[in-house]
C-alpha cells in the first residue's frame, strides 16, 4: 500500500506541474489526462488497500468512508478525461471501481446492521499513512571521496608487462624443480627394481638341469632346421615354375634365371644352415659338460630356489660375523629412502603454496628501482627449497649406491 501512495503522490505532483505554466504549453492534453488518471488509479488504489486494514481492524465508519473516497476520485477522473485514454488504464480502473463499489456495499450493510456508527466525511480524513521506503543518508558523507582508493585495482602497463615476466621466470623455476622431484622419484623406482632383478637373476627361478638343457636345445634347433626346410622348399618351387615357363615360352620368357635372382637367398641360407650345424656340435658339448656337472647343479631344479639357500640366521657359519649388521643396514637405508620420497612430495606441495602465495604486485606498484634488482631479491625466497631438493636427491643417491653396495 505504501508504494501506491508514494507512487500517487509523484503523479499528483507531476500533474499540478502539467496544469500550469509553462508546462502546459509544451505538452498535449492527452498526456496531461493520462497523467490524471493515473493519479486517480493510484489514490484509489491505496484506497482500497487501506480499507482492507481498517476492515480487519473493525472500522468500518472509517473503511466507508475511504472506499467513497477512492469511488469519487475515479469517478470524477473519468469525468473530466477527454476520449481516447489508453484501453488498458481505462479497464484497470473499471476493475477497480468495481472491487471498491463491492466492498463499500459490503461495509454500508455491515455497518446498518451491527454498528450503526456514523461515517465522517472525506474531507476530515487523514492524509493516507506513508514512511520511506529507504533509510535517509547524509549525502555529505555518501559522496565524501576522500577515503577512497579510486584507482587501487589500475595497473599500469609497464608493471603488468614485469609482473608477466616475473610469473614466467618463476614457472620455470617452479617447473624445473617439479622435474627434478618427479625424476628423483621415477630414478629411486627404476632403481630398485634393477636390483631386485639383478638379485633374482642371482637366484635364477629357471630350471638348468641337463635335460632342460637338452630339451630347450632340440627346440631351438628343430625351429631353425623347420625354417631352413620351408625356406628351400620356396627356393625350389621357385626354380622349377621358372624352368617350367621358360620351356614353355621359350625366348619370350625375358626373366632372368632363377638361379641368378635368388643367389644372394641362397647364400644366406647356406650360411644359415652352416650355423645350426656349428650349434648343434656346441650344443653336443654344452649338453655333456652339463651331463657332468648334473650332480652339482641339481640344485637349481628346486622350487622355489629360496629354500635351498641357508637362512641368515644362528648357528649359520659366517666367515666376518656381520651378516645381522647388513640385513639391519640394508632395511635402515630403504626406510630412509621412503622417508626421501615422503619428503619430496611434501616439498612439491611446498612449491606450490609458496607460488600460489607470491603476489609482488604491490612491491612492482610502488618500486622505483630496477624490475631486475627485485625480481632477483624476490626469486631469491626459493633459494632455501631448491637447495633442500638438491640435498634431497643427493641423499636418494648415496642410499641407492649403500644399498646396491649391501645386495
Amino acid at each position: 500500500m505504501v508504494g501506491k501512495v508514494l507512487v500517487g503522490l509523484f503523479y499528483e505532483e507531476a500533474l499540478a506541474a502539467l496544469s500550469v505554466a509553462p508546462l502546459n504549453q509544451h505538452f498535449d492534453k492527452a498526456w496531461i489526462a493520462h497523467v490524471q488518471l493515473k493519479a486517480a488509479l493510484f489514490y484509489a488504489e491505496a484506497c482500497y488497500r487501506y480499507s482492507l486494514e481498517l476492515h480487519d481492524k473493525e472500522e468500518i465508519a472509517e473503511e466507508i468512508a475511504r472506499l467513497k473516497s477512492g469511488v469519487n476520485a475515479l469517478s470524477e477522473a473519468k469525468k473530466s478525461s477527454p476520449r481516447g485514454a489508453a484501453q488498458q488504464l481505462l479497464d484497470a480502473i473499471n476493475k477497480l471501481e468495481t472491487n471498491l463499489n463491492r466492498n463499500l456495499e459490503r461495509a454500508v450493510k455491515r455497518e446498518r446492521q451491527v454498528y450503526l456508527m456514523r461515517v465522517p466525511p472525506a474531507s476530515s480524513l487523514a492524509p493516507l499513512p506513508t514512511f520511506s521506503m529507504v533509510k535517509p543518508l547524509p549525502m555529505n558523507e555518501v559522496l565524501d571521496a576522500s577515503k577512497e582508493k579510486m584507482f587501487a585495482t589500475l595497473v599500469p602497463d609497464n608493471s603488468a608487462k614485469a609482473l608477466s615476466r616475473y610469473t614466467e621466470m618463476l614457472d620455470d623455476i617452479i617447473r624445473t624443480q617439479a622435474e627434478k622431484l618427479q625424476q628423483g622419484s621415477e630414478l629411486a623406482r627404476v632403481r630398485l627394481k634393477e636390483m631386485d632383478f639383478a638379485f633374482n637373476s642371482c637366484f635364477g627361478r629357471e630350471s638348468y638341469s641337463a635335460n632342460s638343457f637338452k630339451r630347450r636345445c632340440g627346440q631351438y634347433r628343430f625351429v631353425g632346421a623347420q625354417r631352413v626346410w620351408k625356406i628351400e622348399e620356396q627356393l625350389q618351387k621357385e626354380a622349377t615354375e621358372d624352368s617350367q615357363f621358360r620351356n614353355q615360352f621359350g625366348t619370350r620368357w625375358t626373366r632372368p634365371q632363377s638361379s641368378t635372382l635368388t643367389k644372394n637367398l641362397q647364400d644366406r641360407l647356406n650360411r644359415f644352415a652352416g650355423n645350426l650345424k656349428q650349434a648343434a656340435e656346441s650344443d653336443a658339448r654344452i649338453e655333456r659338460s652339463v651331463r657332468e656337472h648334473s650332480a652339482l647343479m641339481s640344485i637349481l631344479d628346486r622350487r622355489p630356489i629360496e629354500s635351498a639357500l641357508p637362512t641368515l640366521a644362528k648357528p649359520m657359519m659366517s666367515l666376518d660375523a656381520n651378516e645381522d649388521a647388513v640385513v639391519g643396514a640394508l632395511k635402515q637405508s630403504l626406510r630412509q629412502l621412503e622417508t626421501l620420497g615422503a619428503q619430496r612430495a611434501g616439498l612439491e606441495d611446498m612449491l606450490k603454496e609458496m607460488k600460489r602465495k607470491d603476489d609482488i604486485l604491490p612491491k612492482l606498484m610502488t618500486s622505483t628501482g630496477s624490475h631486475e634488482d627485485l625480481f632477483r631479491k624476490e626469486i631469491s625466497k626459493y633459494d632455501s627449497i631448491c637447495e633442500e631438493i638438491a640435498q634431497n636427491l643427493e641423499a636418494q643417491e648415496q642410499l641407492l649406491l649403500h644399498i646396491q653396495v649391501c645386495i
